[in-house]
């Protein structure tokens, strides 16, 4: 499998407006900035969210009971690439409720902000293109 090699042009910081969609938001900042590759990390809290498992072996998405209780966002991090020639964020969550309980998942649309701050490492080099994978059923990096 071929390896890029890439450097960090610009990092991005910012924060996302109270009661937005969190996905909505890091793609909407990506395609203003033209981020084609990069890195994405935020921290804050949200008072709801959609989190998604997948099953390997049923190769789908189950969602997690939808999170309808005020969490902190204990760790985010994901990547920007391209999906249909559009930038696609990807990003992976660990949620923590105030008795100490932790969920994590793939973040779906419907993450409803209370506060956050993101980071995005905007990348030179090659853009990814996201395509179907047989193996694994999913749309991975060509």
């Amino acid at each position: 499998m071929p390896v890029n090699n890439y450097s960090v042009s610009e990092i991005i910081m910012g924060s996302i407006p109270h009661g937005a969609d969190l996905i909505e938001e890091l793609t909407k900042t990506a395609i203003e900035r033209g981020v084609t590759v990069g890195l994405v990390s935020l921290i804050g809290s949200v008072t709801e969210a959609s989190l998604a498992f997948y099953h390997q072996d049923t190769k789908s998405y189950a969602n997690i009971t939808p999170i309808k209780t005020p969490m902190e966002i204990v760790s985010a991090t994901g990547n920007i690439s391209l999906k249909d020639g559009a930038p696609f964020v990807h990003l992976h969550m660990v949620l923590s409720a105030a008795s100490g309980l932790t969920v994590a998942g793939h973040v779906n649309r419907g993450a409803r902000v209370f506060a956050c701050e993101f980071t995005i490492w905007r990348l030179d080099g090659p853009a990814l293109e996201r395509g179907y994978d047989q193996a694994t059923g999913l749309q991975l990096w060509k």
